[in-house]
């Protein structure tokens, strides 16, 4: 078996692709036979970085959003990119609750999410110029070890 895997996907940033993104990454995500949870918490922060894209970086027009994932032994990365207005303060944007958009009652919560469901986070951005969201996470871990004790 291979120790490494990647695949990419491009679509356009209507909101019923968001459903499409988390499906694909999961199906990719497979091969590592992760827990229940962990497919979840990689659906879940795939899900707010598209939507972000989506919602702040195109201001819901119809461009093109890419998902690149790769694993790595048992280590899975996600990348996801727009080309839209980018945002101008990195840090600010990533706080609580803040949101650019409160007039669609937003919670201001996704890069909390992010980070909460996944063991790293960057975010890299340019105002004119898009945002790329990378994310990892370790699937499997503690599981070894338990077997291990119990042998």
């Amino acid at each position: 078996m291979r120790d490494t895997n990647e695949m990419e996907v491009i679509f356009d940033s209507c909101s019923s692709n968001e459903r499409f993104a988390r499906v694909a990454v999961a199906s990719f995500l497979t091969q590592l036979n992760p827990t229940v949870e962990e497919v979840s918490d990689v659906k879940t922060a795939v899900s707010e970085a598209v939507t972000n894209s989506i919602i702040h970086g195109y201001d819901q027009e119809i461009h093109k959003i890419t998902v690149k994932c790769r694993i790595e032994q048992n280590r899975f990365a996600v990348t996801v990119k727009d080309t839209g207005k980018g945002i101008e303060d990195v840090a600010q944007a990533m706080m609580p609750m803040y949101t650019t958009r409160p007039e669609l009652d937003r919670s201001g919560m996704g890069f909390s999410f992010m980070e909460a469901f996944m063991d790293k986070v960057e975010v890299e951005s340019a105002p004119g110029e898009g945002t790329t969201v990378r994310m990892e996470k370790t699937i499997g871990k503690g599981r070894n070890l338990w077997t291990t004790q119990s042998l």
